[in-house]
């Protein structure tokens, strides 16, 4: 008896413990045009359902600003453009999205991003339309420990609601947002 209830106990601290990971999920959509695999990543944050799809390009020995040019708009990711989707309110600073579909976009800068929601969903990469913003945030630029050879985008969750994370080769920008 006393045996089972230790395994049950251990059991039970081990799912625990895993629970956190288990909030993450990444599914392959598939392989992409030019060989970037497209993937959905799955989030559970404040009670929200996320979910970011987009294209993880490898850098291959190009240089960022080759693959993100400081100053213009930036698909981030690709081939088709990154959608992001949400059940519930979002609140990036000043910027309000309502639960659904929005695409997002980067303005890279050496020594801060630009993150762009835009209402317009399923176009490709290249079909950027300004008019079609919802909103722009200032985002946070660091450099990562080590460079970052594939394109992620991650949400980390923080005791104040979470973080939009985007890292690629030398540059880690990042927004903290709130789920209402």
């Amino acid at each position: 008896m006393l045996r089972s209830m230790f395994h049950a106990a251990a059991a039970l601290a081990v799912g625990l413990a895993a629970a956190p990971a288990a909030a993450q999920k990444t599914t392959e959509i598939h392989p992409g045009k030019g060989g970037s695999p497209h993937v959905r990543t799955e989030w559970v944050v404040d009670g929200a359902n996320l979910s970011i799809e987009y294209g993880r390009p490898y850098l291959n020995g190009r240089a960022d600003q080759k693959v993100m040019p400081p100053g213009k708009v930036w698909r981030t990711g690709a081939d088709e453009a990154t959608t992001l989707r949400t059940d519930r309110t979002l609140v990036f600073g000043t910027l309000t999205l309502q639960p659904g579909a929005y695409t997002l976009w980067t303005i890279p800068g050496d020594k801060q991003w630009e993150l762009v929601v835009n209402k317009q969903t399923g176009q490709g990469g290249t079909a950027y339309q300004q008019k079609e913003d919802l909103g722009r945030v200032p985002m946070t630029l660091q450099k990562p420990d080590k460079p970052v050879e594939q394109l992620t985008i991650a949400i980390d969750d923080t005791p104040a609601g979470a973080t939009l994370r985007i890292e690629w080769g030398s540059s880690r920008a990042s927004v903290p947002f709130t789920v209402r």
